[in-house]
């Protein structure tokens, strides 16, 4: 029986960035994306339900106009629930399957897991949230395409230490100007830190 698995998938400089220090992707959409090699359309069949933090939220319901133009979010994301994270009353996407939850990741992870059944969970970000879900034992791949952007600082890919002894890299491979990385997230031999 295939089981859920946690996934990050995101983009990030070569610095260890997924964002500038204004929380902005921008840098993202300056590089040249190349041709569709069908990596996209992999993941995503591969994901039925979402995590996201509040800046991310943020960030792509400004970037993309979601208020003005809510069917962008289905064209993006379909009908997957996405659990947003924030302490803060954030607008809703009209159509869109949002749940907000102001607890630690904790209190909800079972909601998420059970919506996924034996698809993927997609922690999009931001690394706080996803150490989070590490910090309970709760991630299991890292995908990452790392682009030849160096941005000095900014919002870090992953604010957590995780070794070797946990880590392992999959694959690596080039696709246009971004290489594609898959790491694997072994569980902690330690109980996990508790995030209440």
């Amino acid at each position: 029986m295939t089981m859920s698995r946690v996934v990050y998938f995101t983009a990030c400089t070569i610095d260890g960035f997924i964002a500038d220090e204004n929380d902005s992707l921008q840098w993202l959409f300056d590089v040249p994306h190349g041709d569709d090699d069908g990596s996209w359309d992999a993941f995503i069949g591969g994901v039925a339900a979402m995590a996201m933090g509040a800046t991310t939220y943020e960030w792509v319901l400004e970037h993309e106009d979601l208020l003005g133009n809510p069917g962008r979010w289905h064209d993006f994301y379909g009908d997957r629930p996405c659990w947003i994270f924030t302490h803060r009353d954030l607008p809703r996407i009209p159509g869109a399957d949002l749940r907000f939850a102001s607890g630690p990741v904790r209190s909800v992870s079972e909601e998420i897991l059970a919506s996924a059944g034996n698809a993927n969970v997609w922690v999009v970000g931001g690394g706080d949230l996803v150490g989070q879900f590490d910090d309970i034992g709760l991630l299991d791949e890292i995908q990452l395409g790392m682009c030849p952007v160096t941005l000095g600082a900014g919002a870090p890919l992953l604010p957590r230490r995780i070794t070797s002894e946990r880590l392992s890299f999959r694959t690596a491979e080039l696709s246009g100007q971004r290489l594609r990385v898959v790491l694997d997230v072994a569980p902690r031999t330690v109980p996990p830190v508790s995030s209440e």
